[in-house]
């Protein structure tokens, strides 16, 4: 049985993410249906394969071995949904998002969230109309695999050179949101090069588009990362523990 501690984080969690997603109402950043022709739909489908296969080995060998940290694995399914959900107008006319990823992958590891954030892009797709079915693997390949490594990788880091903990989880959610967000810019522009310039004009002007929301977005991204581990610290030590969250990670 979850204690009334536990119960009360994981609520007030989903709580503080909602209270943050609950603005704007633009059209969102994941790649929209129909925008990738047919031929890349398929590469970054076929791509994201072999990371789906580990993610699943990860996920059921955590579950196996570390049943009570399946209640944290829902909070961060949960907490990514609705991150990623949020849609914040942009002055350049477009919009931006969080991604939410970068905390499941410091808890649980990158492949893990290559999972997770398949299953939220799906609901978002079916129920919000958000991104698409035919660019589910390029949304994927941004979001739940590109941006949950480098979070893993930049927050191992800091670990390794005595970071502070908050700051290496800071810098791991805000810099993997912004990563990928250029991977993003690079599917879009890889798949319509500008008529000057090219894919280069392309991936800069991708690139701007969404650089004077998303920085901001990020940062915000990064605090409530912090905030939400140290609910967790708090209030869920023993299942952290079993994740070696207090050992460096996985």
């Amino acid at each position: 049985m979850m204690s009334r501690n536990r119960r009360l984080v994981f609520t007030l969690s989903i709580a503080l993410a909602l209270i943050f997603g609950s603005a704007g109402t633009a059209s969102a950043m994941h790649i929209m249906e129909g925008y990738l022709p047919l031929g890349y739909c398929v590469l970054w489908g076929a791509i994201c394969i072999p990371f789906l296969i580990l993610g699943i080995m990860s996920i059921r060998k955590t579950v196996e071995h570390n049943r009570k940290t399946l209640l944290i694995l829902v909070m961060v399914g949960a907490y990514a949904f609705v991150l990623s959900a949020l849609k914040i107008p942009s002055v350049t006319g477009s919009s931006s998002h969080p991604t939410g990823t970068g905390l499941g992958a410091i808890l649980f590891g990158p492949t893990a969230m290559c999972v997770i954030g398949i299953i939220v892009l799906l609901f978002q797709a079916i129920l919000l109309a958000h991104g698409g079915l035919t660019t589910l693997g390029a949304n994927t390949f941004s979001m739940a695999i590109a941006g949950p490594f480098v979070a893993y990788g930049i927050y191992v880091l800091c670990k390794k050179i005595n970071v502070p903990k908050s700051v290496g989880i800071f810098l791991a959610a805000s810099i993997s949101d912004l990563f990928t967000y250029c991977v993003t810019a690079f599917q879009l522009a890889l798949a319509h090069p500008a008529e000057v310039g090219g894919f280069q004009a392309s991936f800069v002007e991708f690139l701007g588009i969404f650089a004077v929301t998303q920085v901001p977005l990020a940062i915000i991204e990064g605090l409530l990362a912090v905030i939400v581990m140290k609910g967790l610290e708090s209030y869920a030590k023993p299942e952290l523990t079993e994740l070696r969250y207090f050992e460096g990670g996985r």
